[in-house]
């Protein structure tokens, strides 16, 4: 099961705003809404503002954004965000 499931770590100046795993993440690209999965290719990345969404056991959480970037390797995604 380890290669369907993703980590991820959302971080801000304040703290840890999540980590754990999930199915999906919805990211809202310098270039347009990405979606990342389990086993996506290593990629950094910037990101503009708007909505992060992942999917974790079924269901569907939020955070607005106004910047941040990302960095996706081995099945970890870690993103640095600042939060609106």
């Amino acid at each position: 099961m380890k290669d369907k499931e993703l980590i991820l770590k959302i971080l801000t100046p304040e703290g840890t705003v999540f980590e754990g795993a999930v199915e999906a993440v919805f990211l809202p690209g310098s270039k347009g809404r990405f979606e990342v999965l389990p086993g996506h290719a290593p990629i950094i990345s910037s990101l503009d503002s708007g909505q992060v969404s992942w999917r974790h056991a079924g269901e569907e959480s939020s955070l607005s954004i106004k910047v941040g970037a990302l960095v996706l390797d081995n099945n970890e995604l870690r993103l640095c965000v600042q939060t609106v």
